[in-house]
């Protein structure tokens, strides 16, 4: 694991994801899976179980469970997703000394959804993939975002809850990396270097802490 000073070292631009990392999913994903249950008369608790499972095994157990069932893919509740408590104290210190970006696979509308959490202002770029057409862990987003932020890699963090997602394709991209480790993806065990955050973290407050 990289020493603080070290991960702090010539940054200028701290990226964002945006599920499991300023916002928590936890309602919205609880409703999904009831409606499976309840779509496959399955007891919630038997559906739970195997999801956690699943997300160990480093697979999006809903979508898993969908396909293995032949079901419709139940309708994502945005309205139901909540700012993590630490998430404005976060992003209001560190905006102070550092420019702040969002780079997320999102539905549409991520802009105005910051906005309603109350963070936008404190965010100078908000890079999605439905507005952008390209979804993470294709490099072609985070250079969309590091091209607009006019900003070099090595001048840059990424901060995320998924190593598939945001830890491995931002490494690739000589970005430094913070895992967050919330959300079904804190399950994920990584396999080698590759898969390993410069930093891993238990919540925003303590993202606060590395770059004060």
């Amino acid at each position: 694991m990289m020493d603080k000073k070290t991960l702090r070292e010539n940054v200028q631009w701290l990226f964002f994801d945006v599920g499991s990392t300023l916002v928590s999913e936890e309602k919205p994903f609880l409703h999904r899976l009831h409606e499976i249950a309840e779509a496959v008369n399955e007891p919630f608790e038997v559906i739970e179980d195997k999801v956690l499972k699943i997300y160990k095994e480093k697979k999006k157990a809903e979508h898993v469970l969908i396909k293995e069932y032949g079901i419709e893919r139940p309708q994502w509740h945005t309205e139901e997703e909540e700012l993590y408590p630490e998430s404005y104290d976060c992003l209001e210190r560190l905006s102070k000394n550092y420019k702040i970006g969002v780079i997320a696979n999102q539905v549409p509308g991520t802009v105005a959804r910051l906005e309603n959490h109350g963070v936008l202002k404190f965010i100078d770029i908000v890079i999605a993939s439905a507005e952008e057409g390209v979804e993470k862990p294709d490099k072609k987003i985070f250079e969309i975002a590091l091209s607009r932020a006019k900003c070099k890699p090595e001048n840059a963090v990424m901060i995320g809850d998924r190593v598939d997602n945001d830890i491995v394709p931002a490494k690739r991209m000589g970005m430094k990396t913070v895992r967050v480790m919330q959300g079904m993806w804190k399950y994920w065990e990584t396999d080698g270097e590759e898969e390993q955050a410069d930093y891993e973290v238990n919540d925003l407050s303590e993202v606060v802490g590395l770059f004060e």
